[in-house]
């Protein structure tokens, strides 16, 4: 899908997401994560672990990973997939920073692999 096609809410300032940090957002009932890196890039992903569904928004943020604070899976925050040796996938949704706001797309997120 397009991204100007894409259903885009506002979700906050990029300025409201620590540099390595994370800030979470309640859309229905998921908890989402939204992630901002070294060079301010914003993810966001499902803020549950697959592995024992931790909180990833607790979790380390490094080279556009996070690593989970329960067992240290080290999620990718580009794809949702677990690196390494470690098997399993979290929800990720589409992001975009216009002016300085952060907005998400629902529409587009990317299932999790069965």
């Amino acid at each position: 899908m397009k991204p100007e096609t894409m259903n885009w809410m506002e979700v906050g300032r990029i300025s409201d997401i620590p540099v390595l940090g994370s800030r979470c957002i309640k859309m229905g009932g998921t908890t989402i994560a939204l992630f901002r890196t070294v060079e301010d890039e914003i993810y966001a992903i499902e803020d549950k672990c697959p592995h024992k569904q931790g909180p990833l928004s607790q979790g380390i943020v490094h080279d556009n990973c996070v690593t989970c604070p329960l067992h240290n899976w080290v999620i990718s925050l580009k794809t949702g997939e677990a690196q390494g040796a470690d098997e399993g996938k979290t929800l990720t949704f589409p992001t975009r920073v216009d002016g300085g706001i952060v907005s998400i797309s629902l529409v587009a997120k990317r299932e999790v692999a069965a």
